[in-house]
């Protein structure tokens, strides 16, 4: 089945096989060999290799233009361009099981594929690309179009990027090919991983799993608790993984019973290995034991990890020791996909001094240089209106919402790294699942009915409803 990410390999990259091995952890579901540079007999080496790795990672293995070489190595199947051996002789030459992808630009040629038999097209070019000199513009309208007119799956090639990504699969693209977005980054695996989420966005709810590891909290306002309730109000699936109880309520933690760490490591495997997880989200972890293992999960299941430091419970009890600070530093960070620190939190992580919008920008970019990919300072503490601060693909941006004047603030950092973690569970790329939580989290707070004769929880259901109103079909 044609779905899911796509990868044209770029064979001149030096460690090709290492880079497919990340991107197929990441969730890469077809994989396409094109080579115009070895000889014969090379390309038929290195296809059988890549192709035994693809089938290792349940994924299809696609020629490019040769289907003498995707008979040779067993190949799943052939992609075409016009100018290559028609439909009807391919499928001659391979047989009714193999899969015969042809490249289109318009609704004729689709339509004429869709009738000689093809089993997916491809449609490019999406956006400007620079892999391809010749890349005729095709764009997002004619996607429309197509995917009207022909029912065999739709790739969208070119020029794609994650934070295009959701509107061509709204658009009815079955299936993104990139090349260099995935294959050139840095971390291979974590961008498939940011591409395969996205399509998350057509399953039905429940959708987007999230895997919480955190305190336990007895008043149910902040902790694993809000963390379920956000990401269930929200049309997700959470599971958790606790990592201490507390005796708590709206006036503060009375006590705290943390989980040896090898437990910890049992809940999250168990949750893992079973029913699995789209985003990771943690909260209060408590000892440096706890960190390094949540640290060691992150990296071995290649999940976008939201980390909200948790250190400081609202009554001023530490929910983090001393020595799980440095092990933060030292082993999360690195693994962290989006980091979401207060002030406080923010000044104890990087040692720097933040108290105004200049310093929070300074302390974000600070955090990246220690591991962190992403940083969201929040400016809750701040007088006037609440900003916060996103660093992002090395860009600021700033969030801004009206302060509202209530103390029924109990369990905002979970509940917005929560939500966080839902929406990009749920297919939203970076920006836009944070900018959706924070409209959450304000309305949460706006919306927040009394409870205790402290600081009361947040109005998670409110929030939740406001959304799904204003996103019904």
């Amino acid at each position: 089945m044609i779905e899911g990410l796509y990868l044209i390999l770029d064979t001149d990259v030096p460690d090709l096989e290492q880079r497919l091995k990340a991107a197929l952890r990441g969730g890469t579901r077809i994989v396409q060999y094109r080579d115009k540079n070895r000889p014969p007999e090379q390309q038929r080496q290195l296809a059988i290799q890549l192709r035994q790795l693809c089938h290792e990672a349940g994924a299809l293995f696609i020629i490019n233009d040769h289907p003498q070489l995707a008979l040779d190595c067993e190949a799943d199947g052939v992609h075409l361009g016009q100018g290559d051996l028609s439909v009807n002789k391919a499928r001659q030459l391979l047989g009714p099981e193999r899969l015969i992808g042809i490249s289109t630009r318009t609704v004729e040629e689709a339509l004429k594929a869709e009738a000689q038999g093809a089993d997916y097209i491809g449609l490019g070019s999406m956006y400007p690309t620079s892999s391809k000199d010749d890349a005729v513009l095709v764009g997002v309208e004619r996607l429309h179009l197509v995917r009207k007119a022909v029912r065999i799956p739709l790739v969208a090639i070119g020029g794609i990027t994650r934070d295009r990504a959701g509107e061509l699969i709204d658009a009815g693209a079955d299936s993104l090919a990139v090349i260099s977005a995935v294959f050139r980054a840095d971390d291979p695996a974590l961008a498939a991983r940011e591409f395969s989420l996205q399509f998350n966005r057509r399953k039905p709810f429940p959708r987007g799993r999230v895997l919480s590891i955190a305190g336990s909290d007895s008043g149910g306002g902040a902790g694993i608790q809000a963390d379920l309730k956000t990401t269930t109000l929200l049309g997700g699936y959470g599971a958790c993984a606790i990592t201490a109880l507390t005796a708590q309520n709206t006036l503060g933690v009375r006590g705290i019973h943390p989980a040896p760490a090898d437990f910890v490591v049992e809940q999250i495997s168990a949750v893992l290995e079973d029913i699995g997880a789209d985003t990771l989200k943690t909260g209060m972890l408590f000892s440096p034991e706890i960190v390094s293992a949540v640290a060691d999960a992150i990296r071995q299941y290649t999940l976008p990890a939201v980390v909200d430091p948790v250190m400081v419970a609202k009554g001023g009890a530490t929910l983090l020791e001393q020595a799980a600070v440095e092990a933060v530093r030292e082993r999360l960070l690195p693994e962290t996909y989006l980091l979401t620190p207060n002030l406080p939190e923010a000044e104890t992580l990087c040692g720097l001094a933040v108290r105004n919008v200049d310093e929070m920008e300074r302390a974000a970019q600070r955090l990246h240089e220690m591991g962190a990919r992403h940083v969201l300072v929040k400016g809750g503490h701040l007088e006037g209106e609440a900003l916060d601060v996103l660093l992002a693909d090395g860009e600021i941006h700033h969030l801004r919402a009206p302060r509202i004047d209530t103390r029924n603030t109990h369990g905002t950092g979970c509940t917005y790294a929560a939500a966080i973690a839902t929406f990009l569970a749920q297919g939203l790329p970076l920006g836009e699942a944070v900018g959706a939580g924070k409209k959450f989290i304000t309305r949460a707070i706006e919306t927040a009915i009394p409870l205790g004769s402290g600081h009361g929880p947040v109005n998670h259901w409110q929030a939740a409803w406001d959304r799904h109103l204003e996103h019904r079909p």
